[in-house]
């Protein structure tokens, strides 16, 4: 059997992916000029080489990343920037084992998404009566034992001998580089590298399993995990079982994040909210919106303030920044409200606290401060900057959607 490696190497592969890449949106205008450009001239062909020599890649950078309102960093790691290509391609090619994983994992996969996680839930006969378990994994990715990873990884490529050996190479190697100095570390599947999805599916494929083969309902998304039940106390055996796994796999849940609900209350999963048959925003998805808001009028004030920049310009310039993130956003990495939240959402409530969270910020970048003088500036003047209703948007959505069907 010929390695996935060997494929590695010929250009009609790059060019499919890039194929696949430009026809998913996946890339940005300067991404796909880049990958076009790497193709052509075969800059992949050195870290091929080594590759398939067995001399792997190089030592990956370590990176701390904020995260949104809170003093924990998050931790990613990097390779070059041609090794990460040549990994994104082989990430590429491991959609040739989706067939080994369990149904019930929806992160990361062909054919799978969140959206489809949400909607088989939500269609789920009876599901506002049953009773719900929710939680998150700690720190899934860089938690990951590589020890009890390696022996599934080998069953899941199944002969594949040279990419078996190079990914627990990569694996096992344990160094990375932070503030440039050489460090040892576990570094799990390594959060940030394009293989660690894959990786991050497979590791817990026998959770997934014995909850979907025992016909339970459930999903997970990466370290996102939801069951539910009939009953408090069989909820309460699903929350054991799940915990007996993820303590097999020397993995924990995170507190803060794991809650039962009770049935006809609502449950939260993967930023939508669902009570009594109807889809809303979570309020993990309000808050971190509002977080982003309020901190964006705080910048652009004073933004105005130091550059004496004019209100309508700033208040532009604060406008044409969320209708990029609702509605318009062209980064693939950056999904818009408009692409994720719309096909989902059924009321109109969430999007209606939103729209006056940010008429609310945008009114207060001229005064500086929350007052009935604000509204002064009346909703015609912020439709003239340009200003979009979350709430009209989607109603134009739906609309279109409904006439098309």
């Amino acid at each position: 059997m010929e390695s996935l490696l060997h494929d590695l190497g010929k250009q009609p592969l790059w060019r499919e992916y890039l194929d696949y890449k430009s026809e998913k949106s996946r890339l940005t205008e300067k991404e796909r000029n880049d990958l076009i450009e790497f193709i052509d001239s075969k800059k992949y062909e050195d870290t091929v080489k080594k590759i398939l020599n067995g001399e792997g890649l190089g030592i990956p950078a370590k990176i701390h990343i904020n995260k949104m309102g809170k003093s924990k960093k998050r931790v990613i790691y990097s390779f070059g920037d041609d090794e990460n290509r040549v990994l994104k391609l082989i990430s590429y090619l491991l959609y040739r084992y989706d067939g080994k994983q369990s149904p019930g994992c929806y992160s990361f996969r062909k054919g799978l998404s969140a959206q489809k996680a949400i909607r088989k839930l939500t269609n789920t006969p009876g599901i506002s009566e049953m009773w719900c378990y929710k939680s998150d994994i700690n720190d899934y990715f860089n938690s990951i034992s590589v020890p009890l990873l390696l022996p599934i990884l080998e069953r899941v490529v199944d002969g594949d001998e040279l990419l078996y050996r190079f990914l627990r190479q990569t694996l096992s190697e344990n160094k990375s580089v932070y503030e440039n100095e050489i460090i040892h570390e576990n570094r799990g599947v390594m959060a940030g590298t394009p293989t660690a999805p894959f990786l991050a599916n497979i590791y817990l494929t026998e959770m997934d399993l014995y909850f979907t083969d025992n016909k339970i309902i459930y999903a997970r998304y990466s370290d996102d995990i939801i069951v539910f039940a009939k009953t408090e106390k069989e909820l309460l055996e699903h929350r054991d079982v799940l915990h007996e796994f993820l303590n097999k796999y020397k993995l924990s849940v995170n507190a803060d994040k794991e809650k039962i609900v009770k049935p006809f209350e609502a449950w939260e999963y993967l930023g939508v909210e669902f009570k009594n048959g109807e889809i809303d925003l979570s309020s993990a998805t309000k808050k971190k919106i509002k977080g982003k808001i309020k901190r964006k009028a705080r910048a652009l004030r004073r933004w105005k303030l130091k550059k004496n920049v004019g209100d309508d310009q700033t208040m532009k310039v604060m406008i044409r920044t969320f209708n990029r993130k609702f509605f318009e956003n062209k980064d693939p990495h950056d999904l818009t409200w408009s692409r994720w939240f719309f096909p989902l959402v059924t009321v109109k409530s969430g999007f209606q606290e939103i729209d006056a969270y940010l008429q609310q910020y945008i009114r207060y970048i001229p005064s500086g401060c929350h007052s009935k003088k604000n509204y002064k500036i009346k909703f015609g003047k912020l439709k003239e900057l340009g200003y979009k209703s979350l709430v009209n948007e989607y109603y134009v959505f739906k609309k279109s959607n409904t006439n098309r069907n």
